[in-house]
């Protein structure tokens, strides 16, 4: 039995998606209705984990450096058009609430690495 890349991207998208919604934020789309950019960095997270062992932490800094490349910088309020995001921080910076995204995004990663991708 085999996985993909894609189909774990969106196992974790639809994860967090119903994280946010635990902790009241409405804001995340289903994947069908995700804009391209946003399933792109699901996937390049996916991706990111099946390259070792990673941590957490260093989940994050990868989503923060793609981010970057692609023009993203803090700002108080995620907005699209901006390109600005409030989790443009260090990791040590971030809210425990958005720790936890990156540890929910690594647990299901790594429940997955025995499959075949």
């Amino acid at each position: 039995m085999g996985i993909s890349i894609k189909d774990l991207a969106k196992i974790c998208h639809e994860a967090n998606k119903a994280y946010c919604e635990s902790i009241g934020d409405n804001s995340q789309v289903s994947w069908d209705k995700a804009p391209d950019w946003q399933k792109e960095s699901a996937i390049k997270g996916a991706e990111f984990h099946f390259e070792g062992d990673m941590t957490p932490e260093q989940s994050h800094i990868s989503w923060y450096r793609q981010k970057e490349r692609d023009g993203w910088v803090y700002g108080p309020v995620k907005d699209v058009d901006k390109k600005t995001h409030p989790c443009m921080v260090s990791y040590n910076h971030l809210p425990e609430e958005q720790q936890q995204k990156d540890k929910i995004f690594k647990a299901i990663c790594d429940s997955f690495k025995s499959w075949k991708i």
